[in-house]
């Protein structure tokens, strides 16, 4: 069974429709591989519905492992503040974040669990290459984590 957290139904029940709008990043609609669902939701909040209530409710919800104001969220999950929205919610390592559940046809799924990925649980991405690294860019990995974007770096710059 697939545990998937609804976030505009839930927010469209407790703030009435056309108050919030929810943004996946993942919309692909394959379903066998993530079905438009993931572990990472950005939610737009029109005038007059109260962040810290909209927070409260994502935040009790299970499989929800992070809810963030927008502020937070660029500082904690270093994003860039002007292209996200008022929350983020992030779903802990077995759950999948969707919007709608009228939206989203499951039927072709046929017992294959759904992957996700943007969740906390995903950060970690081991780099490995094919060559040694050079001198200057394994000092570079020993002395700061490495993000998942560095890899363009250290493969184009960083091999020898």
């Amino acid at each position: 069974m697939n545990r998937i957290v609804f976030l505009q139904d839930l927010l469209d029940r407790r703030f009435g429709e056309g108050t919030t709008q929810v943004i996946l990043p993942i919309t692909d609609p394959y379903v066998k591989h993530h079905g438009a669902l993931g572990s990472y939701a950005t939610v737009f909040l029109k005038p007059g519905t109260s962040p810290a209530a909209a927070l409260a409710l994502l935040a009790q919800q299970p499989g929800v492992e992070l809810v963030l104001g927008r502020e937070a969220a660029a500082r904690t999950l270093d994003l860039p503040v002007d292209r996200i929205g008022d929350l983020v919610v992030v779903a802990d390592r077995g759950t999948t974040l969707g919007k709608s559940k009228a939206t989203l046809d499951l039927s072709e799924l046929d017992g294959i669990r759904l992957r996700s990925h943007g969740g906390l649980s995903d950060r970690k991405v081991y780099l490995m290459f094919s060559r040694p690294l050079s001198d200057e860019y394994a000092g570079i990995a020993l002395r700061r984590p490495l993000r998942n974007f560095d890899v363009f770096d250290f493969v184009l710059n960083g091999l020898r």
